[in-house]
């Protein structure tokens, strides 16, 4: 034959193109850059912070332990308050959200009412709302009270944060949980509500669990609220971290910032782990 004929070979469906993987690896690079960037850094040798670096080491984490270990007269609050500030929100902004989640998503899957629709409109909106808008209006709030909120401010602020990925996961939850369900234990004689107990919360435990650890993920790593909220006595690693470089960068902070992110992997391993990946909605 004086032609020839070229094949062209069509992908099969879940196959990339090598264009398509190009471009997804450019992504993924552009998102974990200023991660790596930051990693990078904390093991730098040099005295100022030049990128890269011109030698490695360990100073900044040496420098990061005797921060924590012994904290410098300088600063007002210590590390290891501004941890347990934060252990301690975070842990009760899990419990909250997971207490008004729970029987929120209930009756948003089972009930019927008017104005369904714009409360669930209203429960996402802290999703979309200007952050610093919110710690602006949170900050009027609390200090027109007749009494004065520390800690617990924060707890409420970071539980309106976290409210709506909770709801989101444990409605998410609810919808593979068919409502015969809760009609067979009723006609097995539990009452309506312990069948909601007994029967439909520990078929919504993926949902509750992710939404859990969601929240406290969200409260532990948040800043811009949490910034208008806070008192000198009373802060948060975030703004721990913040104060330390308002006058002058302390290449320290890179060094938290590591031991953060690591916090954050690991409990996002477990969030996969435990739940798995179809179990979570961000």
């Amino acid at each position: 034959m004086s032609t020839l004929i070229k094949k062209r070979h069509s992908l099969l469906p879940g196959d990339t193109g090598k264009f398509a993987g190009v471009l997804s690896g450019f992504i993924l690079l552009l998102a974990v850059l200023p991660i790596l960037t930051m990693i990078v850094m904390s093991f730098s040798g040099a005295s100022n912070l030049d990128f890269p670096p011109s030698s490695y080491s360990l100073q900044w984490y040496r420098a990061a332990w005797h921060t924590f270990v012994s904290p410098d007269a300088s600063d007002v609050l210590s590390l290891g308050k501004a941890m347990t500030t934060s252990l301690m929100v975070a842990c009760l902004t899990m419990v909250f959200a997971t207490i008004i989640a729970v029987p929120a998503a209930y009756a948003l899957t089972r009930c019927e009412f008017r104005g369904k629709a714009v409360a669930l409109q209203l429960m996402s909106l802290p999703l979309v709302f200007p952050m610093v808008v919110l710690g602006l209006a949170l900050l009027l709030v609390f200090d027109s009270l007749p009494f004065q909120m520390t800690t617990s401010r924060l707890v409420i602020a970071h539980v309106i944060l976290a409210l709506p990925f909770v709801v989101k996961n444990c409605t998410a939850a609810m919808l593979s949980i068919g409502s015969e369900v809760e009609e067979a234990a009723q006609m097995l004689g539990a009452s309506p509500t312990r069948a909601i107990v007994d029967v439909v919360v520990p078929l919504m435990k993926s949902g509750i669990l992710a939404g859990m650890l969601l929240a406290f993920i969200v409260s532990f790593n948040e800043f811009t609220v949490t910034y208008f909220l806070y008192t000198i006595d009373v802060m948060t690693v975030p703004i721990w971290m913040y104060s330390r470089t308002v006058s002058s960068l302390d290449p320290t902070v890179f060094s938290f910032a590591v031991l953060i992110v690591l916090i954050d992997f690991v409990l996002i391993w477990a969030l996969e782990k435990l739940v798995g990946e179809g179990g979570v909605s961000f």
